[in-house]
């Protein structure tokens, strides 16, 4: 049985393997990009406003922090309330092209003793929860170099 692969949140990332990318939108007045993307208006106090286009962003980053996840969070997460709560790592990235700090789940088997501030990170492909029918998708972050 297949399942349909559906993103957690539509339009914050696509692509698959090498092409997989955070979508964000940058500002054409002032240059600033948002993740998550802003598609109403610039968020920047400064600017009068211009259009925001999609841009993917850097797919290599530096631990800017971490922590790990000890309880279930509320809805709207997804996930098996049958099934026993497992912890896992969670890190922010600055992207220094972009100049933003982006939250996400590392990949499964990178704990937080596997992480320090200062590592360089890329994003990839995750999967936040399965079950009969579908595929939840979404983005996980893991060290250069290994390949878990």
């Amino acid at each position: 049985m297949s399942r349909t692969r559906t993103p957690v949140v539509t339009g914050w990332f696509a692509g698959e393997g090498d092409d997989f990318r955070l979508l964000g939108t940058r500002c054409s007045a002032c240059a600033s990009v948002f993740f998550p993307r802003e598609d109403a208006f610039c968020r920047n106090p400064g600017c009068s406003g211009g259009e925001l286009v999609e841009v993917p962003l850097s797919r290599r980053g530096r631990v800017w922090s971490y922590t790990d996840s000890r309880y279930r969070p509320p809805s709207p997460y997804v996930s098996d309330r049958e099934l026993e709560w497992e912890p896992y790592a969670l890190i922010a990235v600055e992207l220094a092209a972009e100049r933003l700090v982006v939250l996400g789940q590392t990949v499964p088997g990178v704990a937080v003793a596997d992480l320090t501030v200062g590592m360089e990170v890329e994003v990839v492909p995750g999967v936040l929860n399965e079950d009969a029918e579908t595929t939840w998708t979404t983005w996980h972050w893991r060290p250069t170099g290994v390949t878990a």
